[in-house]
């Protein structure tokens, strides 16, 4: 005997507890009884686990495995899983190890991490091997993260009787092919990976199954010196270089400069306004590294008066600080990269994105642990730099990506389409960045910029210290989906008239004044931006390091301070070089 027995049930289309996207996967997944792979994207707190473990139990129920394994991505999730498990009366083990080899036979299968099989995969073909199995792979996409933990994916569950692949972000930011995905070319010819059944963020919306999602941006005058010993400065949501934007982002998130407290203070006055209608509501900030997570919980304990719970990617106490935090009613967490992914904490409503992170796939799974909705009507706040990439990112929520094998190539300016390819290289670049550009903080202010709402904009007009920000931060806690946009349009139509009144009173202005010149400005950066690309795809240098030998041969500050003139003159030299 593989596994214990099972107790009796009602067939899964009479379960009332089933949301209709997960009937209907069901039905799409018994449409073809001999299916042996089924691609489930489903955006994070839809209830992915709820219908892989309901397929299951009706699996199980009609003999056609005895053994169920589940793949996460986490040590955390393997528990989150088994304990899931257990309240549809599937006993996992969520501690097997690779020295065990076998279940115990009171378990009907155990839970593991990508990361333990690509460790020894033949421990888990032995175990696939052992039974009639079902292998559920959550959030699929990490079977791609390198060569060999693909391989070891395929080796283990190759000969599996049937896999579910979940995912709530079904691409990828490289051409890794995931495991047991099908890739199908599309019109042009490109492999594009194909899914059985997909649960968009816009349905989900729709049906109550997630929050409605409001982006607070804010901007902000950054101040730095290089390693040369010049000092920079730049502002937050104009038209910056790349390098320039990363350098201002980096300074934002400082904990020693004003933009991240005061940031911090205005997720934290939000957070108050939400508990007024949700009194357990929690917010999380999502840190870069180790250092300023520490930091950024000081902050949060001077502002509330409340110790922030602390979750270290390398802390053995993670899992249960996570738990503890879920089950309780602090107000805010602090964490590294653990809790992007997969972690089930619904009481989260109010988050910080603190992080330089800047994937498409990260930054939908960071999004998604403040998406779970628990009643209709509880709304979500996401506070962000404005900087260009999250900015696409916030006004492409409800985008539906597949995962694309096949590079299709840019525009010939290159401006617009790499915006997302700029997005899909920034964790690589950013170690680079570091490098190149050694830099030292030395201040940084923060004002609110505009509130981004189902791909739209509200509030971008709004100035320092006025009114603006706490029209927004003081939105309702509870509030339909439906009637979100239609609040935001009276806030920004109100905001207008007040400027309009502050402007009547104001003394007339007499005074001509100049043409700007941020228009020639603009031409001169991006023409400037389009020549360091190409000369940098021929010789194979970075784009900083082009940017700075234009500098040393041309004389002059960093693009984003450069004259017009000064621009033109590292144009020219460009275009001798790459038409030598």
């Amino acid at each position: 005997m593989l596994s214990p027995s099972f107790p009796q049930r009602a067939p899964w289309g009479t379960a009332d507890r089933l949301r209709a996207w997960q009937r209907e996967a069901l039905e799409e997944y018994f449409r073809i009884p001999e299916r042996r792979d089924f691609l489930v994207a489903a955006t994070p707190g839809a209830g992915k686990t709820t219908f892989a473990l309901t397929l299951a139990v009706e699996l199980l129920h009609t003999n056609e495995i005895d053994r169920v394994i589940v793949v996460a991505p986490t040590e955390h999730l393997k528990t989150q899983w088994a304990d899931a498990a257990a309240r549809v009366h599937i006993r996992l083990d969520p501690r097997f190890r690779n020295s065990h080899w076998a279940p115990s036979r009171q378990y009907h299968g155990v839970v593991v991490t990508y990361a333990q099989v690509a460790a020894k995969s033949s421990v888990h073909k032995h175990l696939t091997e052992g039974g009639r199995t079902l292998v559920i792979l959550d959030e699929v996409h990490h079977g791609g993260d390198a060569l060999s933990w693909g391989d070891a994916i395929r080796d283990a569950y190759g000969s599996a009787r049937r896999r579910l692949l979940l995912s709530g972000t079904p691409f990828r930011s490289d051409t890794a092919p995931i495991p047991f995905v099908d890739y199908l070319p599309d019109e042009s010819g490109a492999r594009i990976s194909s899914t059985d059944y997909a649960y968009g963020y816009g349905r989900a919306l729709q049906d109550g199954v997630v929050r409605p999602v409001l982006f607070h941006m804010y901007a902000g005058k950054m101040r730095w010196r290089t390693s040369a010993g010049d000092e920079l400065e730049a502002h937050l949501g104009q038209d910056n270089t790349k390098d320039v934007t990363s350098q201002a982002w980096r300074t934002a998130l400082d904990p020693e400069g004003e933009w991240m407290p005061a940031v911090l203070s205005a997720a934290d006055r939000r957070l108050t306004e939400v508990r007024q209608h949700v009194p357990d509501a929690g917010g999380l900030v999502l840190a870069t590294d180790q250092t300023v997570a520490r930091a950024y919980a000081k902050i949060l304990h001077s502002l509330t008066g409340q110790r922030a719970t602390v979750v270290l990617s390398d802390d053995a106490t993670a899992s249960e600080r996570i738990e503890k935090f879920s089950s309780s009613n602090d107000r805010w967490m602090v964490a590294v990269r653990m809790v992007s992914e997969g972690v089930d904490v619904p009481r989260l409503a109010v988050g910080v994105y603190a992080t330089s992170s800047s994937t498409p796939l990260f930054f939908a799974q960071a999004i998604g642990r403040f998406v779970r909705a628990r009643r209709r009507g509880e709304a979500a706040s996401v506070f962000l730099p404005n900087v260009p990439v999250l900015m696409k990112l916030a006004n492409e929520l409800e985008k539906q990506r597949d995962h694309a094998l096949d590079r299709q190539s840019k525009d010939e300016d290159g401006l617009e389409d790499s915006l997302l390819e700029s997005a899909n290289r920034e964790d690589e670049a950013s170690d680079a960045l570091t490098q190149e550009f050694s830099y030292q903080a030395i201040s940084s202010l923060a004002h609110f910029d505009r509130v981004v709402f189902d791909g739209k904009e509200f509030g971008q007009l709004a100035e320092p210290g006025t009114p603006e920000e706490e029209e927004f931060i003081g939105i309702p806690g509870l509030l339909e989906p439906e009637h979100v946009h239609e609040l935001l349009m009276q806030r920004q139509s109100r905001q207008s008239r007040l400027r309009e009144a502050r402007e009547a009173a104001a003394p007339a202005q007499t005074t001509t004044l100049p043409e700007p010149l941020h228009r020639t400005l603009r031409e001169q950066r991006q023409l400037l931006n389009s020549l360091v690309g190409v000369y940098a795809k021929q010789t194979g240098e970075p784009h900083g390091a082009v940017h700075a030998e234009l500098r040393r041969l041309c004389g002059g500050p960093a693009v984003a301070q450069a004259t017009v003139t000064q621009l033109q003159s590292r144009i020219d030299l460009l275009r001798r070089r790459v038409r030598a």
